[in-house]
């Protein structure tokens, strides 16, 4: 599917046709196609699932299952049956502590993230450290907004019992080298959870090629509905894992005094499902396939360079990481400009940039500010938008001088 013209597939630029949208690092605008998916579904198709014997919950159970095989196949996980749907991305990472904090982690067991991370992969492991005592072991970046690999190197030991990192940083667009990280931890078999949230949408993934032990991702990211996570899981933690949450789906056989539970996937996903949901992000991989990820991240990152040339004209203006290796994100702060100033004026000309700490506050305070403005780049993102962009930008600045 061509790129051009794409804007056509997502209705909110029908009634908003001058909407300049460089916030897609928070959350992806909607395409047409999976709208629909949810409506039929709610309108045409619905029932509980895995429950009825009737054939319109028949129909939609098997629906459901087939969007889990589709998940998988999506990101090339050995199976479906590695896929554990959950309400958000950091919800998958709340399991993955919770259960390891109650059959895996120790006292003064390290686990390893860095100053990138957002808050869904730090404040998780803050509860198990005050739970039961393990140490957050932070590894630095470099002035480029990278992982420092060599002072990783230098921060695993023995003690090391995970290493959770982020596969693409919502604020510095630096991409993480998985291939550097496997080489560092695969002698000492640590675990390895990613965080794949900004990373998905504009990638292709291949999750046996990167051999994490937990991979998470978020479906509102990826031009689908909010209120759905997906968490991949190795094999051998469904067995060492015990349930997250209890209620129905998650079981085996119930007495009123004991309960046994289901394997496998089943064993984390309580209660009714996000049906919709899961229908919904099945439509948009399809849309994402159709378009081709290659296709998307060229175009999104030919979008990101004209930008930031145009950007780095501006007198005062200072970049918050310059990794060689990064997707379209831009955070940057002008001298003697707020902003949040900045970002409230662009909204008036109908331009949405995210501005504040984007929910990863130990990023900002390494590098001693306080947020940034920040523009993320969608499929459906265009020159015109950018031209416009450094144009109101210019005109905001003249603004906010004159104050």
């Amino acid at each position: 599917m061509s790129i051009e013209n794409i804007k056509n597939r997502f209705p909110v630029f029908k009634n908003n046709s001058n909407l300049v949208f460089f916030d897609t690092a928070a959350s992806a605008l909607k395409v047409d196609s999976m709208i629909e998916a949810v409506n039929n579904c709610y309108s045409f198709e619905y029932a509980n699932i895995h429950r009825g014997i009737y054939d319109l919950s028949a129909k939609l159970s098997k629906k459901y299952e087939d969007s889990r095989l589709k998940v998988s196949d999506f990101i090339k996980s050995p199976s479906e049956k590695n896929i554990i749907f959950t309400k958000s991305a950091t919800e998958g990472i709340n399991l993955v502590a919770t259960c390891m904090k109650s059959n895996f982690l120790k006292k003064d067991d390290e686990v390893i993230i860095s100053h990138l991370e957002h808050h869904a992969n730090i404040i998780p492991w803050h509860l198990v450290q005050n739970h039961i005592g393990i140490k957050i072991i932070p590894v630095n970046i470099n002035k480029e907004g990278e992982i420092d690999y060599d002072d990783l190197k230098d921060k695993i030991n023995s003690k090391t019992k995970l290493i959770a990192l982020t596969h693409m940083s919502n604020v510095t667009g630096s991409i993480t080298d998985i291939e550097i990280i496997n080489k560092l931890r695969k002698p000492f078999k640590i675990p390895l959870l990613i965080d794949g949230c900004q990373f998905i949408p504009h990638k292709p993934i291949d999750i046996k090629q990167y051999d994490p032990d937990f991979y998470v991702f978020s479906a509102h990211k990826l031009y689908g509905p909010s209120g759905l996570g997906i968490l991949y899981m190795k094999d051998k933690w469904f067995e060492i894992f015990p349930p997250y949450q209890g209620g129905g789906s998650m079981i085996e056989d119930v007495n009123i005094l004991n309960s046994t539970y289901a394997s496998g996937f089943e064993k984390f996903e309580a209660g009714t499902p996000p049906i919709a949901e899961v229908i919904g992000l099945s439509s948009a991989i399809d849309f994402v396939l159709e378009t081709n990820l290659k296709n998307i991240f060229s175009h999104e990152m030919t979008l990101h360079n004209y930008a930031l040339e145009k950007l780095k004209s501006i007198n005062h203006i200072k970049f918050l990481g310059e990794s060689r290796n990064k997707g379209a994100i831009i955070s940057f702060n002008i001298e003697g400009i707020h902003y949040n100033d900045l970002s409230l004026l662009l909204d008036k000309k109908n331009i949405a940039v995210r501005s504040g700490h984007h929910c990863a506050q130990p990023l900002m305070k390494y590098f001693k500010i306080d947020g940034t403005a920040r523009m993320s780049f969608g499929v459906y993102n265009t020159k015109d938008d950018v031209d416009y962009f450094i144009k109101s930008l210019n005109e905001v600045m003249q603004i906010l001088k004159n104050v």
